[in-house]
């Protein structure tokens, strides 16, 4: 056993009592670890600190570990409270769904350019989703026509009970086309209404393209607003 070895394992027995053996400094001193720095960070009345390991005087602060040359090895941001860490986690969800969003709006983009590479070929899907309702309206127009056909040989039986009770079966028909008048009176508004908001909805569409074709950064023009989707 060496002369150290003998040392220490006396000093693990005398425990304080070693602190007077010769040599002993020396024996037990440790050079620092690779790549260990020094802390040093400005507390709260703007005196520097500097220590060995973290500085608890500055936990909310930002400390900076030093290299013996003086360089900065890293820097520790400050430890946050359990509502800072709340706050930042929600901010990087909020970015996170920022960028999901700004991608989505390229694809979007991107695909209605490529739907559409000219004014022409817009304008052809213009009509096709025109000429769907327009073909509704032809057929809302002829059974209303239908209807009004339907309802003239009611009539002319219901002259013949001027002044009387008409009969129930006679009332049920007047009823039934009555119901299918303002069945197909509403369809046509609607239709109408249809048409309206389709114009509209290729209306903001094409400024878009015209806007993209000109040169626009995809995703960087702002949401169609007030116009849902195409039918």
């Amino acid at each position: 056993m060496t002369g150290v070895r003998r040392r220490l394992v006396s000093c693990a027995a005398l425990g304080a009592l070693c602190f007077g053996v010769p040599g002993w400094g020396q024996a037990t001193s440790v050079a620092p670890a690779a790549g260990v720095g020094i802390y040093t960070c400005f507390d709260g009345q703007g005196r520097r600190l500097t220590s060995d390991r973290p500085i608890p005087e500055c936990s909310t602060r930002e400390q900076r570990v030093l290299n013996r040359d003086g360089s900065v090895q890293r820097v520790i941001p400050p430890t946050m409270t359990a509502e800072e860490r709340a706050e930042r986690e929600a901010a990087e969800r909020r970015a996170e769904l920022a960028r999901a969003a700004q991608a989505d709006a390229v694809r979007r983009d991107r695909n209605l350019i490529a739907r559409y590479p000219n004014e022409a070929a817009h304008g052809k899907a213009r009509e096709a989703a025109l000429d769907t309702v327009r073909v509704a309206m032809k057929a809302t127009e002829q059974r209303l026509r239908e209807l009004a056909d339907e309802r003239r040989p009611l009539l002319d039986e219901a002259e013949f009970y001027k002044g009387r009770q008409m009969p129930a079966r006679l009332k049920q028909q007047f009823d039934a086309n009555d119901a299918g008048v303002v069945a197909q009176r509403q369809a046509a508004a609607n239709q109408e209404a249809e048409l309206v908001r389709i114009n509209k909805l290729y209306d903001a569409e094409l400024d878009r393209l015209r806007r993209l074709w000109a040169g626009a950064p995809l995703g960087s023009l702002p949401p169609v607003a007030g116009v849902s989707a195409k039918p």
